[in-house]
């Protein structure tokens, strides 16, 4: 018989402990794979993909996604703990590897005791630890400064230093506001450029207008840009425009609300190499909207069109379009790397520095700190080079995770490094609870991971509030003054969704799996 239709597909059910233990299996394979790349001697991983080609990595989400197992119900499991990964590194841009290591942790001590306690008060134990822990790492934070940024991104781009060293010196360059790009170099080194740029918080509109569909970003070289502050409801509205860009040879980056229909035919002649296009919303919200689009205006040299003050689309002169050297859209934001116009901003950076002073609105003041921000912000380009394909791959995830746990500590600042920090918060609180006993022995884990990377015994997971062993030298160190630090938004972040994804398993008792039915059968 052959079953075609989705609700026609044979599956396979699990229950109980039957269930539990194939889950386990597959968060315990997924683990060990992800967890010899963590720490300072941690190992890369080979992994082949889909067209057969080796790739090397250390980066955790990258291993991680290239796991899929053949046992249905221990993918699942794996699948699960994937999202403690992925959305680790969608908040805090690294962090994967010790995410999946504490959801691992977690479920294997509460796997322990479930059928001794009630699921639920082990549950509620594991948000009442999370909450303790959570508050011993703010109280435990520390301001990043010039010599601990250039720690941070070394720890990340694993003893890198020479890398390390162009990602501080990036950031110090741009500023906690700045942003930095990461690009492939045409040579064999790794440099640094600083231009004039900003970034937007307009994310993509279409999956379809991506260029790079691993990164999921949409990029254009030398794009025309133009801002429209009215919605465009017709292809037909921008036709003169659409017509320049495609003789002129360029690529256009459109900032405006473009409605279902002019966007789908937009999409469409993307898709099939007509145009080289990419839709933004315009950015900024509320009262400050408006002022925003002006500010982007002044950026790229644009006119903005405005149909509801007169303007018509259809009457616009090329003219009207701004201009810069590149535009990057990923999920959140829009990098663009500005040209020089020769226009003095001071006076317009003077008037929103006044305003801010004045807002008493705490909302509309970190809305003009986000204008202030875009008008006197600097993109840092990393260009990533290497002598082959196979080694700028590996080196460009480590510069990608260095950048974005940099990022991090500039934003949040740090704690001490290694699971040290999360080791002494579970020497110093009391649990109450069984879920608070569970949580405080999981978060032990990270370092002892560490350790064994080093070919250390884990029993030197054990010693006073802010030291720890230097895996490199083997002596115990003041973790803070040796450098070996983490980001406390990466280390928050991974703990919040290790225990997220946790609990969401633990409440599972069935599981509903797809049968495999063999090909040759």
């Amino acid at each position: 018989m052959e079953y075609n239709l989705p609700s026609e597909i044979v599956k396979d059910l699990s229950f109980g402990a039957n269930a539990r233990d194939e889950i386990m299996q597959g968060v315990t394979c997924l683990t060990n794979a992800v967890k010899s790349t963590l720490g300072a001697s941690g190992r890369c991983v080979i992994y082949e993909d889909a067209r057969g080609k080796p790739v090397i990595t250390k980066d955790g989400v990258t291993v991680a996604e290239s796991v899929v197992l053949h046992q249905p119900v221990k993918n699942l499991g794996a699948t699960l703990i994937k999202e403690a990964a992925r959305n680790t590194v969608n908040e805090a841009g690294d962090g994967t590897t010790t995410a999946t290591i504490l959801a691992h942790a977690i479920l294997k001590e509460s796997y322990e005791h479930i059928d001794k306690n009630n699921i639920r008060q082990i549950k509620e134990g594991l948000q009442s630890g999370l909450s303790k822990i959570l508050r011993y790492l703010d109280d435990a934070t520390i301001e990043v400064n010039d010599s601990t940024l250039e720690s941070v991104a070394n720890i990340s781009c694993n003893n890198d230093k020479e890398t390390g060293a162009i990602i501080s010196s990036a950031f110090k360059k741009v500023g906690k506001d700045g942003v930095v790009l990461i690009e492939d170099s045409d040579t064999f080194e790794t440099t640094l450029d600083i231009v004039e740029g900003t970034q937007l918080e307009c994310n993509l509109t279409s999956d379809y207008l991506t260029t790079d569909k691993d990164k999921g970003i949409a990029m254009l070289d030398n794009p025309y840009v133009l801002i429209v502050s009215s919605p465009i409801s017709s292809i037909r509205k921008i036709q003169s425009v659409l017509e320049h860009v495609i003789k002129s040879g360029r690529s256009l980056l459109i900032v405006a609300n473009v409605e279902q229909q002019p966007k789908a035919a937009l999409v469409a002649n993307r898709v099939k190499g007509n145009i080289k296009v990419n839709i933004i919303d315009p950015p900024g919200f509320g009262p400050t909207k408006e002022d925003t689009i002006e500010d982007l205006a002044f950026l790229t040299g644009a006119t903005v069109i405005n149909e509801a003050l007169g303007d018509d689309l259809d009457l616009i002169d090329p003219s009207c379009l701004g201009e810069a050297i590149k535009s990057v859209t990923d999920a959140k934001y829009t990098v663009l790397q500005t040209k020089d116009l020769g226009v003095d901003f001071a006076e317009r950076v003077e008037n929103v520095q006044k305003k801010i002073k004045k807002e008493q609105n705490k909302f509309l003041k970190q809305k003009l700190e986000q204008r202030l921000a875009m008008l006197s912000g600097s993109v840092g380009v990393i260009k990533v080079g290497a002598n082959s394909k196979v080694e700028l791959k590996e080196k460009r995830d480590r510069v990608d995770d260095s950048v974005h746990a940099t990022k991090a500590a500039l934003k949040e600042g740090i704690v001490p490094g290694g699971g040290i920090a999360l080791l002494n918060a579970s020497q110093k609180i009391n649990s109450d609870n069984i879920g608070e006993e569970i949580i405080l022995k999981a978060i032990q884990e990270p370092c002892k991971v560490i350790l064994d990377n080093a070919g250390l015994p884990t029993t030197q997971a054990n010693a006073k509030e802010g030291t720890g062993v230097n895996v490199i030298t083997g002596k115990y160190v003041n973790m803070i003054k040796e450098g070996i630090i983490d980001p406390v938004l990466v280390t928050k972040t991974a703990l919040k969704n290790a225990v997220s994804v946790a609990t969401t398993v633990l409440s599972a008792d069935c599981v509903i799996s797809n049968m495999r039915i063999n090909e040759s059968s």
